[in-house]
């Protein structure tokens, strides 16, 4: 793990994903028609040996870049830098509209985690894009059984920043409370909404003031928002009121955990740490973000972003965007026991979370 970097000024990618008829090319649709966009460039990726989706995006042919004949997660992953790197020297070089923005459209079948592990650990990449989130559609018709049956769903669920509920409109209330109710336990940290009611100018990250208010906000309520949905023998005397829903946040093996530190950590121990969790678990460590309180700069706090076993350069907000300067860390883990990451804390780190327990002490 290399020291902090500040990696301002970045081009933000956004990874758009859903499982098949989600309504993801309906959603890029009314995104592309946000003024904000107009300086965006749209990658659709589609599975087949005829690519049919692209023809439904109503954007200009400067635009649009189509990936075809593969995944974009694993034989077209090579493409997909060539295009990024493709679209950064022509904007540089004036061929194309100054490039603001850049949108992913994958595949429904699509794993995101290899496409965030790709913007981040592909050096030339890193150093001129950064990951601005996840947005998944989910198909309040089919959504609750896509989730039970295919793990590929659950994993474009449970990696979001944002998650789309679409066809609402077609099922009953009911309906959508069970499927909100399912996607709060897979994913307790990613926001909801209707796409109805989403604001689609702020469901990219856009670059607007506040951004490090909204860092807080969101570490604030996802901390909480997993403390809630973690089940184990705490949350034992809930299951009376939910039924099975406790059950949900275990589809395929997936389940997040929330760490708070109260104390100041060690950099040099602390990234130490990060890189022996990616190496042991890198694969099943879907998304890890974290704000992480640093001794010997306390003002300044580090925002942490790592997918599988790479880390984003860590980047320093200029103050702590909210009275509270603990150290909070958010994992998206598939069979990872939260008591593994908790003994290579405290191992590594030299830090105990707030609540773990302390190793017992036997009498010589």
């Amino acid at each position: 793990m290399n020291e902090p970097d500040p990696t301002g000024g970045l081009v933000p990618v956004t990874i758009l994903t859903g499982f098949l008829g989600s309504g993801k090319t309906t959603l890029l649709n009314r995104l592309l028609k946000e003024p904000s966009l107009a300086g965006a460039a749209v990658i659709v990726n589609e599975f087949g040996e005829i690519g049919l989706d692209h023809l439904l995006i109503e954007a200009s042919e400067e635009q649009f870049q189509l990936l075809d004949n593969g995944c974009v997660c694993c034989t077209v992953r090579g493409d997909l830098v060539e295009t990024l790197k493709t679209l950064r020297r022509r904007a540089a070089a004036g061929e194309l509209p100054p490039l603001s923005r850049v949108v992913i459209e994958t595949t429904g079948l699509a794993d995101p985690a290899p496409i965030l592990h790709t913007l981040i650990a592909e050096q030339e990449l890193a150093g001129r894009y950064r990951v601005a989130g996840v947005i998944t559609t989910v198909d309040a018709v089919n959504g609750p059984a896509t989730l039970e049956r295919h793990a590929e769903a659950a994993k474009q669920v449970a990696v979001a920043d944002r998650l789309i509920i679409t066809k609402a409109d077609l099922v009953d209330g009911w309906t959508v409370d069970a499927l909100q109710h399912r996607l709060a336990a897979l994913a307790p940290a990613a926001e909801r909404y209707l796409v109805a009611d989403a604001a689609l100018e702020t469901l990219l990250d856009a670059e607007t003031p506040g951004r490090e208010d909204r860092i807080a906000a969101w570490f604030d309520k996802a901390v909480q928002s997993v403390q809630d949905h973690e089940c184990g023998p705490a949350c034992d005397h809930h299951d009376h009121d939910h039924g099975h829903h406790h059950d949900h946040g275990h589809h395929h093996g997936i389940q997040s955990y929330s760490f708070v530190i109260d104390e100041p950590v060690e950099w040099a121990a602390f990234a130490t740490w990060l890189d022996y969790i990616a190496a042991l678990k890198g694969e099943d460590l879907l998304r890890l973000k974290g704000l992480v309180c640093i001794a010997g700069d306390l003002e300044r706090p580090l925002v942490l972003h790592g997918v599988q076993h790479v880390f984003h350069p860590p980047t320093r907000l200029g103050s702590w965007p909210s009275p509270d300067r603990r150290t909070r860390l958010v994992f998206i883990v598939r069979d990872i026991a939260r008591e593994v990451i908790e003994r290579t804390l405290v191992k590594f780190a030299g830090v105990r979370p707030a609540g773990a327990k302390a190793p017992e002490r036997h009498a010589a």
